[in-house]
């Protein structure tokens, strides 16, 4: 049979599957040993996400007051926070394996303390640290106190004061016996135990005097052991060797000291008594030449194949440098957050670290910047493995990208997705894995993006008056085989000549995949006006020794003045004859391209004229889109309405409504049978054009959703808002359809199931199944068949006692389960509040209290297992929680009962009144007829 003219089905289903929300906004961070879990801080809540999917696992129960500082221990069991309110609270970290389908934002679920220290000092906390053993954490306060916490006990150890000010920077230093082995381990390690385990167990401490003191945790001193001068600024970071061996300070003073502590402690033991000190002699002084955020030693794996003593350092150069300490030389820079080189001093500023951790087992350097960024890098690869971008702010624009290079045999189709964020960085995310890389070059916030030769270059306009083009590259090949390593994007163009910002672009629409070339590019501007580029000469690909190249300047060919207010949108057809524009002057217009090439000489000619002038809006127009596959252009617009417009004769054909505010974005979906909209509203909207009908609605934002996106493949609608919140929804109408014609057939062989059932007289799975069907009138009908046959009377010994009419009834309604017992409450309630069935709710509900016991049907309402079908009768839910939700669904359930049941028992009252007045009507009826007839006999005789 021919289907090809068969009529495409509409897509109205879409469940959302993956979320780019804020990952971190400001505050502490922190990163298990493993490397698997993250913790970072979202406003005033601490999150844990797993770093592979980049998803939410869970949230923490806080305070509702930011944090100060927070810690892992190595074994990756418990989580430290502390919070501005001063309360330093303990939490058990999820096992990874819980969290094989992590929750989103709005549904992730919070983890309660197991341990809270109210006070835990008088000043803010800004430091943690915690020894080897997961046993104890050390707390550095602004109040100039350091003290070291029983982490499964919840009391003070130790009590170190003296400080000049402010602790800014802890460490433990713990020397095992020969005995000991160093590994964490998930097992609960007892405090006397891990104290008896090491030989020296010493905390290092930094503070805002510049001084480095040393404190023993094994003698009973609350002086320290020894004071090291050396800084002229904060100490930021401390670090101890595994051996023991050296100690590494580093700070705002722009130099790393290393300190010989074997050599100290070897020599001299420290003493009991107060106030004697042993004396740490410094060994090396580098310069780094920048204010060092955080500092750390190496391993031997990780320090290269030189020998000897690694430090790596993180600071205001926004890049992770590994130094030898004995050369005093940098053997390796690892940079992962780039500048470019006329980017401005915002933007470098943006990209200092704050701070850094070193991660052992993986060999990975993981480094917090100032702009939320948090980057992995690997020491064993030397490249940026990760990076998870904290915050995006307001999310402007949105593309997907498919980048192709030279070193890609084939492209994967839709990859990639671009935002423009109120930033002048561009968000590059993988589309699978959300790995995210950023794009520096202009000097001001990026306002729109797009993608051109199928999304293998991307254009950008930006609020400093220029536009970019930029090209992908592979870097880090390996075997150069052509599967090629990492995509990184490079500027290798930029259009310069608009007066105003840039706040729409678009690209030529055909592209020829056996001819790859660019060939016109079109700006819009605040200064109002349209320009025409050329764009052959701008490459697909670059490779990476040719992306520190000057960008190209690029011409334009053509400058009209096309509104009277600021344009907003472009968009170009897909035979690249005609382009369209949307304005604020409520007005959209379509022109005519023309577009040539000069023979011979490779230069192009090109130039723009109106052909007609969309009028209709009330407001301005934000977004306009021509339709693929159909000769119509579709307009969104801030009077709430999307119009479509037909290119014969420019006329509104239809007009969408059903937005409650400004419509943002339009685009067409399905071959142009259904429109996708974005509003001001926080809605995204799916529509059949054929019905002017709204076919879906998708609610996942909560500010003004000013980016959609869809890749080619349509299997998915990315939606993008102010809220700094990405959306993926996938299209799910094809395995709804098939989800539902399961159900069916499982419904029709439940019903077969249940007569078969009836007819076998089996009422225990019938009466079972009716209820998991959720069926009340088959039930009903059910108990109104074997009602006729109770017996009311069971003395006699023949005759079985039967409350509902059939001995296996009655046995049923005795053995049910909880679940099913609320079910069939629920049902009862339902049937008693109508006359014409409430003799069978009375007759079960008879049965239920004379063969169920008080405990057994309060177990119904046991909160330790909720009854879904209880819950229905209790909507919302109550602050004290479960149990309260409980108690009132068993209140619901009696206040449903008691007066319907009260006005039958007073109308079967009166019922039985009135038959006494009948009898005793026709008692009297039949003694007024038999005495007449008395005497007449007696007047005879």
């Amino acid at each position: 049979m021919n289907t090809s003219h068969a009529p495409r089905k509409l897509r109205t289903t879409f469940r959302k599957t993956k979320v780019i929300s804020p990952l971190h906004t400001s505050g502490p961070f922190a990163v298990s040993s493993d490397g698997r879990s993250l913790v970072t801080c979202v406003d005033d809540e601490v999150v844990l996400t797993d770093v592979d999917s980049a998803s939410e696992t869970c949230r923490f129960k806080g305070d509702t007051t930011p944090v100060t500082a927070l810690a892992i221990t190595p074994s990756n069991t418990h989580l430290i926070v502390v919070y501005t309110s001063l309360a330093l609270r303990i939490y058990e970290l999820p096992s990874p394996s819980l969290s094989t389908e992590p929750p989103t934002s709005s549904t992730s679920s919070h983890i309660p303390w197991v341990r809270q220290i109210a006070r835990a000092h008088d000043g803010p906390v800004h430091v943690l640290a915690v020894d080897p053993t997961s046993s104890y954490v050390a707390s550095g306060s602004a109040d100039g106190h350091v003290k070291v916490w029983d982490i499964h006990r919840g009391y003070v150890t130790h009590h170190f004061g003296g400080h000049g000010g402010v602790v800014s920077a802890l460490a433990f230093d713990f020397q095992k016996a020969s005995t000991t082995s160093s590994t964490p381990t998930k097992k609960k390690i007892d405090s006397a135990d891990a104290t008896a385990a090491w030989k020296n167990m010493r905390l290092v401490t930094g503070s805002v005097d510049s001084r480095v003191r040393i404190f023993d945790l094994k003698l009973q001193r609350t002086d320290p052991i020894a004071i090291l001068e050396g800084h002229i600024s904060v100490p930021r970071s401390l670090s101890v060797s595994s051996d023991g061996k050296w100690l590494v300070t580093a700070g705002r003073d722009s130099v790393i000291l290393v300190w010989d502590l074997h050599s100290a402690f070897s020599t001299h033991a420290p003493s009991t008594k107060k106030g004697t000190r042993v004396e740490v002699k410094l060994a090396k002084t580098i310069p780094v030449l920048e204010r060092v955020e955080a500092a750390g030693i190496l391993s031997a794996m990780d320090g290269g194949e030189e020998k000897g003593l690694k430090v790596f350092t993180a600071g205001e150069k926004a890049v992770v440098k590994v130094w030898d300490v004995n050369s005093g030389k940098v053997t390796l820079t690892l940079e992962g957050h780039t500048v470019g080189a006329d980017s401005s001093e915002a933007v470098e500023e943006q990209g200092q670290i704050i701070n850094a951790i070193y991660l052992s087992q993986t060999s990975t350097i993981v480094s917090l910047h100032a702009d939320q960024t948090i980057l992995f890098h690997s020491l064993q690869n030397r490249t940026l493995t990760r990076q998870f971008i904290g915050y995006n702010d307001q999310i402007i624009d949105a593309t997907y990208l498919t980048p192709a290079t030279s070193s890609t045999t084939t492209a994967q189709a839709d990859s990639q997705l671009a935002l423009a964020t109120n930033s002048s960085l561009i968000r590059i995310y993988d589309a699978t894995t959300l790995d995210a890389r950023l794009l520096s070059g202009h000097t001001d916030m990026v306002l729109c993006l797009d993608k051109g030769a199928a999304g293998r270059v991307l254009a950008s306009g930006s609020k400093d008056k220029s536009a970019r083009l930029w090209a992908p590259s592979a870097v880090g090949e390996g075997d150069g085989e052509g599967e090629g390593g990492e995509i990184s994007w490079h500027c290798v163009a930029i259009c310069e000549g608009h007066t105003e910002s840039v706040g729409a672009i678009a690209f030529s629409r055909r592209y020829d995949e056996s001819s790859p070339s660019l060939r016109f590019m079109i700006t819009g501007s605040q200064d109002r006006t349209i320009k025409l580029w050329d764009v052959q000469s701008v490459p697909l690909s670059t490779s990476p020794s040719s992306s520190e190249q000057p960008p190209l300047r690029l011409k334009s060919l053509s400058t009209q003045v096309a509104h009277e207010k600021d344009i907003n949108s472009l968009d170009v057809s897909p035979n690249d004859q005609f382009l369209a524009t949307a304005s604020q002057d409520k007005t959209a217009k379509i022109y005519s391209i023309e577009y040539h090439l000069k023979p011979g000489k490779g230069n192009a000619k090109g130039d723009l004229k109106l052909v007609a002038t969309l009028k209709g809006h009330k407001r301005g127009v934000w977004n306009v889109k021509f339709s693929k596959f159909d000769r119509v252009v579709a307009t969104a617009s801030g009077d709430k309405s999307v119009k479509l417009w037909s290119l014969e004769n420019f006329a509104c054909m239809k007009t969408f409504e059903g937005h409650t505010n400004s419509v943002l974005r339009v685009d067409f979906l399905n071959k142009g049978l259904q429109l996708a909209t974005s509003a001001a509203d926080g809605l995204v909207k799916i529509w059949n054009v054929k019905d002017e009908e709204c076919t879906s609605t998708l609610d996942n934002h909560e500010e003004k959703v000013w980016a959609l996106a869809i890749p080619a493949h349509e299997k998915y609608i990315v939606s993008a808002a102010a809220d700094s919140v990405v959306t993926f929804w996938e299209d799910c109408t094809e395995l709804e359809e098939e989800e539902k014609l399961a159900e069916k057939a499982e419904l029709v062989l439940k019903e077969q199931d249940f007569l078969n059932y009836v007819n076998l007289q089996d009422y225990r799975n019938a009466i079972l199944l009716a209820l998991s069907m959720d069926q009340p009138r088959r039930l009903f009908n059910l108990f109104q068949a074997v009602r006729p046959n109770r017996t009311v009377s069971v003395d006699e010994p023949n005759n079985p006692p039967s409350v509902t009419g059939h001995v296996s009834v009655d046995e049923v309604i005795r053995t049910l389960p909880p679940l099913e017992l609320g079910r069939l409450l629920k049902h009862v309630r339902n049937w008693n509040a109508n006359t014409k069935t409430f003799a069978v709710a009375q007759t079960i509900l008879h049965a239920i209290l004379k063969l169920r016991s008080a405990s057994d049907i309060l177990k119904t309402f046991d909160a330790s297992e909720p009854n879904e079908a209880l819950m229905e009768i209790a909507d919302g839910e109550l602050p004290g929680g479960p149990s309260d939700k409980d108690m009132r669904a068993l209140k619901e359930l009696l206040d449903g009962l008691i007066p319907y049941t009260e006005r039958h028992l007073n109308r079967a009252e009166r019922l039985i009144q009135d038959s006494y007045v009948v009898d005793y009507i026709l008692s009297e009826m039949d003694l007024g007829i038999l005495v007449p007839a008395e005497n007449d006999a007696m007047e005879i005789s």
